[in-house]
């Protein structure tokens, strides 16, 4: 299996003594991340509750991170694209402060990703590529090719899958790999269940030269119709989707014992929105696809029987 790009993984930080910390600034700045993240991703939330406790924490941290940083993009009001992009600057400014001994966060809420960059050694690479991947909406609304949007979906999501592996630990550096896969087949489901949303904002990520292959313009698209050519252009991509998620599921036993399960239910959850789409006879301009909370709990005593008793945890 091989990656997007070629991160250095292992690259050496230096990483903060973690006596230096006050515990009870520490313990605010974790629970602002934990509520960010519960509002912010139910489903995701649903699954870190399933971590161990420092493990659970630190992921809420590192998806505070991921969606301030992606907020800067997608929520900043009036403002100018050079305007942006500084503000992209300045946080990517901010993210190498995180990683330096003395300089303490001006948000109150990174001081929990300073103590989780320090405590699971998360290297610098995969946050800086995060950020250039939001840099990338700033001046690119649409997407040629598969390749082009496979860049985008490891800088935006399996970037994050990096980030969170080294808090969940794991055996062999190709589990690193698997988190690749896994957070491009998650990210294409984002992109699924919100084509009508990123239209409305003049955005279209599905592949230009897919969506001519299957005789759906940019038009349609933008008026929001669904027809039987963007039945099969979403069948299409659906498929492509799921076929990630069945090569990226091997990889969670790569994954320490103790977050198995939690994986597996994100990665499980995740691909239900597929589902839904599908049950949703294919409108994503009017209907958002979720999971509902008892399908959750379903999903969850399904992956945990065929964790269990050995059956694998491929999504469908």
């Amino acid at each position: 299996m091989t990656t997007t790009s070629e991160p250095p993984y292992t690259d050496t930080e230096l990483f903060i003594n973690l006596d230096c910390f006050d515990d009870e600034a520490l313990e605010a700045a974790y629970e602002a991340c934990r509520q960010i993240t519960k509002v912010g991703s139910k489903g995701f939330y649903f699954s870190t509750l399933f971590l161990p406790y420092e493990k659970r924490r630190a992921i809420w941290a590192v998806y505070t991170f991921c969606r301030y940083t992606d907020d800067l993009v997608d929520k900043a009001p009036n403002m100018t694209e050079r305007q942006l992009s500084e503000e992209l600057d300045n946080w990517e400014s901010e993210l190498h402060k995180t990683y330096e001994k003395t300089t303490p966060p001006s948000l109150s809420h990174m001081l929990a990703w300073k103590h989780a960059t320090s405590t699971f050694k998360i290297p610098k690479h995969p946050p800086l590529e995060l950020i250039e991947g939001v840099r990338m909406d700033l001046g690119k609304n649409r997407y040629d090719n598969f390749d082009e949007l496979r860049l985008y979906c490891y800088r935006v999501a399996s970037t994050v899958g990096l980030m969170a592996s080294h808090v969940i630990g794991f055996s062999q550096p190709c589990a690193l790999d698997y988190a690749v896969e896994l957070g491009v087949a998650m990210q294409l489901t984002n992109i699924l269940r919100d084509v009508g949303e990123d239209a409305r904002s003049g955005r279209i990520y599905i592949p230009l030269d897919e969506m001519a292959q299957f005789g759906y313009t940019e038009e349609e698209l933008l008026r929001g119709e669904v027809n039987e050519r963007f039945v099969r252009l979403m069948q299409f991509q659906i498929d492509r989707a799921r076929q990630l998620y069945q090569q990226a599921v091997p990889g969670i036993e790569y994954l320490d014992k103790d977050s198995r399960l939690s994986i597996s239910v994100a990665a499980h959850l995740y691909s239900r929105i597929l589902s839904v789409i599908e049950r949703n006879d294919y409108d994503v301009f009017n209907r958002r696809a979720f999971v509902p909370f008892r399908e959750k709990l379903s999903a969850l005593a399904k992956v945990w029987y065929k964790r269990k008793f050995g059956a694998k945890t491929t999504p469908n």
